[in-house]
């Protein structure tokens, strides 16, 4: 909403400057997107009457002006129009001016003669014949309303450029504000001034309404009010310069007298009108309908319109003449012609005319106010206005008598004013006739501890609506900080961000990188990673609205996504690479929403391999407090290296997979030999153990043996470690594979693992016998379940 502080000054006295205007209604609740000076870009830019009008000597085109610019001498300009002649009023760029697009004026000669300036056209002062009826669009803006005018006179006050307009951000909820009127009220409330809106009077005595215009509104729901006047002996006619300038700086092309007096009712009391001529409506009846079957309607901007039956028209006896709060009908629109004119100024329900103006792709000014909600009691006031305006422009003669038909009655809103809740909810110490007074300069009433709420404001419903009010008004910067009152607000992270930022810290103290990544991704990535068409991994959530085939479903594994940024790092000639993310997928719930879980993604070349990798994903547990991690072999899992992959399991569950990338997705991705592991960390974190407890350093030293045992090559690793920590008694405190052989002298088929085993007692120094029966039962229970023995023992 663009509002002309010229305009602003007849309801309200506001002397701030457009900063501090802007500052201040901003901090009211008025958001101000920009001020601007209407005639910023014109300067040195004067009012100048021509002397004499002669012939170039050396042109058959061109006329030197002589101009009365107020100085002491007249000025001589050269110029090519042909309308200009001794006499006339106009405007001239002297040296050195500047007009709008930039353009600089500077004196010179021209065919040899001296110019000291250039005479205007509306063109170069930024404006058409709509701003100045008559003029030529072709030559010289010469004026034909010289009252007033002095030679030398700056130009911008007679081209209404010398406005100040300020462009605000109108919240949906604020209709009322989408006016001249309610932004005063804001105004004078947020300064302090007086406000005051004159009563529309009419003289009338024109006739009667009431023998000519008959009105039935057949859907009350979507039309609850509907008023209307009548004019006679309609005179189309050039708006007066006053009202012209007044829409021009509110953004509104000036057309002619009954136009211009619609839209500056709308524009001033924020109510859309619309004026039919009267000859056109059939049966001399307006019937507010919805569409029927079939209805198309040519509206004013010559468009052929197809109408729906939940559409709402304006009609006459035979046929639609308008589309209800949206755009007249071409077949119903004033003309030169027009003797009797009819004006429209109705209330439709919001919704409606959204929904109207939407199937039909015509959103209009009057439909996006409309659509918002108005007041139900505007639209006399309105048309009173509207009336008012074309008696004062001589525009025609106002019937008497005025159709005015209310299906659903206004009953004002009224609510109790609570102080405490107010004051309890603000954190303020304002007294009850603090808040009367504030509310009051906004058109509440209080009484009795009672608040009626003013018909404009629709948007009041309940008590900290009001707190609202008396806040914006009190001033936002006037309330002292106060501590929340209540429960301690506690801030930090929750116990699984913590992990997660744990886990992090860890990882990148291990070289590795965070990413981030987009959860959507292309279906075709489930090919490149090898997914089997009956994975239900293929299962995704599908994006209805993609950017594109590449973004097109949710994932349901982060492999793509890390295997994709490992690919571009190789790319870019990055020899290593530790990559890792804490990726968010999302697999199809059955309800609203999918189901989304936390899965960390590690992913590493160069410098690297299995071992490396499982010693980080058990470095990686261990700091999660994940209890005994076990590595079990995976043989087909498609994403990865077969005999080179482990599923991860705490106990009896599975929280992951690490491994090498199988080659042929490696080479999808364009990656050397690569390694990647998977944690599902929803339940990574279940299974935490419980925080750990301080030990103290053990009192006695421990004793340590290193056995190697031939097995099974079937036998892992991991199954060997169990069984020792099983065996090893009490005293055993740790249990580490160092080495793994194969070939001779071991037998073929099987391997040789040794171990480092570590005793301890936390009572006594232990002795070389303790330890050899401890390990005496390891290699017990070794060959009892694996058939493992001692390497020495072995044929």
């Amino acid at each position: 909403m663009d509002l002309s502080r010229k305009w602003l000054a007849e309801f309200t006295d506001i002397g701030a400057g457009s900063a501090e205007y802007a500052e201040a209604m901003t901090m009211s609740g008025s958001k101000v997107e920009s001020t601007r000076e209407a005639g910023a870009e014109i300067a040195n830019v004067v009012v100048g009457r021509v002397v004499a009008a002669e012939r170039h000597p050396d042109s058959d085109h061109l006329w030197v002006c002589t101009v009365d610019v107020g100085r002491d001498t007249p000025v001589q300009i050269v110029t090519g129009a042909q309308n200009v002649r001794e006499g006339d009023w106009v405007p001239a760029a002297l040296h050195k001016s500047r007009l709008p697009g930039g353009k600089k004026i500077e004196k010179g000669k021209l065919r040899g003669v001296k110019s000291e300036g250039m005479l205007c056209s509306l063109g170069e002062l930024g404006l058409d014949t709509h701003d100045f009826p008559g003029a030529a669009d072709d030559g010289i803006l010469v004026f034909t309303e010289t009252e007033g005018l002095v030679p030398g006179g700056d130009i911008r006050p007679v081209i209404g450029a010398d406005d100040r307009i300020v462009e605000f951000e109108i919240t949906n909820n604020r209709p009322d504000c989408m006016s001249v009127i309610g932004l005063a009220r804001e105004s004078a409330a947020t300064f302090g001034t007086r406000f005051a809106v004159p009563q529309p009077r009419v003289a009338g005595g024109g006739g009667d309404i009431g023998e000519l215009l008959c009105v039935d509104v057949e859907n009350p729901g979507l039309c609850p009010r509907y008023t209307a006047r009548m004019v006679r002996n309609i005179k189309i006619a050039p708006s007066p310069k006053w009202m012209r300038q007044r829409l021009r700086a509110c953004g509104v092309r000036p057309i002619n007298n009954i136009v211009d007096i619609t839209n500056y009712v709308m524009l001033e009391y924020g109510q859309p009108m619309h004026a039919f001529d009267y000859a056109c409506l059939g049966g001399g009846k307006i019937a507010v309908r919805n569409a029927r079957e079939g209805e198309i309607i040519r509206t004013l901007d010559g468009a052929e319109r197809a109408l729906s039956t939940d559409m709402l028209v304006i009609a006459d006896a035979e046929r639609a003449v308008g589309v209800a709060g949206v755009m007249g009908g071409g077949n119903s629109e004033i003309t030169d012609n027009t003797e009797y004119a009819v004006f429209e100024s109705a209330n439709f329900d919001g919704v409606s005319i959204r929904r109207t103006a939407s199937a039909l792709g015509m959103r209009t000014d009057a439909s996006g106010r409309y659509e918002k909600g108005l007041d139900i009691q505007n639209t006399l006031p309105a048309v009173q206005r509207a009336c008012q305006l074309v008696e004062l422009l001589g525009a025609g003669e106002v019937l008497d008598g005025i159709v005015d038909i209310r299906a659903r009655e206004y009953v004002p809103r009224s609510l109790p004013l609570e102080p405490e809740k107010i004051n309890a909810l603000l954190g303020t110490r304002i007294d009850s006739e603090g808040m009367a007074a504030i509310l009051g300069k906004i058109g509440f009433t209080v009484s009795e501890g009672s608040v009626s709420v003013p018909s404009w404001r629709g948007d009041i419903e309940h008590w900290s609506d009001l707190a609202e009010e008396v806040a914006r008004f009190y001033g936002y910067d006037k309330i002292e900080p106060t501590l929340f009152k209540g429960a301690a607000a506690r801030g930090g992270l929750t116990a699984k961000q913590q992990a997660l930022s744990d886990a992090g810290a860890l990882l990148r103290g291990m070289g590795f990188f965070e990413i981030y990544t987009y959860s959507f991704i292309s279906p075709s990535d489930y090919d490149r990673i090898n997914l089997p068409q009956d994975a239900p991994e293929r299962r995704s959530v599908t994006i209805l609205n993609p950017l594109g085939e590449d973004r097109s479903v949710m994932r349901t594994t982060p492999l793509p996504s890390m295997l994709g940024e490992l690919g571009r790092n190789a790319a870019a000639r990055i020899v290593e690479a530790r990559l890792y993310e804490a990726a968010r997928v999302y697999s199809p719930s059955g309800g609203a929403l999918p189901d989304e879980r936390v899965k960390l993604a590690l992913g590493a070349y160069g410098n690297v391999d299995f071992y490396a990798l499982k010693g980080i994903v058990e470095a990686l547990l261990r700091e999660l407090r994940v209890p005994d991690a076990q590595f079990r072999p995976q043989e087909a899992y498609a994403a990865f290296h077969p005999g080179r992959c482990a599923q991860i399991f705490s106990g009896g569950t599975h929280i992951g997979t690490a491994g090498q990338v199988h080659p042929s997705i490696a080479e999808n991705y364009g990656l050397p030999e690569a390694y990647a592991a998977v944690l599902d960390f929803e339940r990574v974190f279940g299974l935490r153990a419980d925080e750990p407890k301080y030990a103290p350093l053990p009192r006695y030293p421990s004793v340590e043996r290193d056995i190697a045992v031939v097995c099974p090559a079937s036998v892992t690793a991991a199954e060997l470690t169990d069984t020792i920590r099983r065996g090893g008694g009490i005293y055993l405190r740790e249990a580490a594979l160092f080495d793994v052989y194969t070939g001779a002298p071991i037998p073929e088929g099987k391997k040789s693992a040794a171990f480092s085993l570590r005793f301890r007692s936390d009572d006594a120094t232990l002795t070389d016998e303790d330890a050899d029966t401890a390990v005496r039962g390891i290699l017990a229970l070794l060959e009892r379940e694996h058939g493992a023995l001692l390497r020495g023992a072995v044929n």
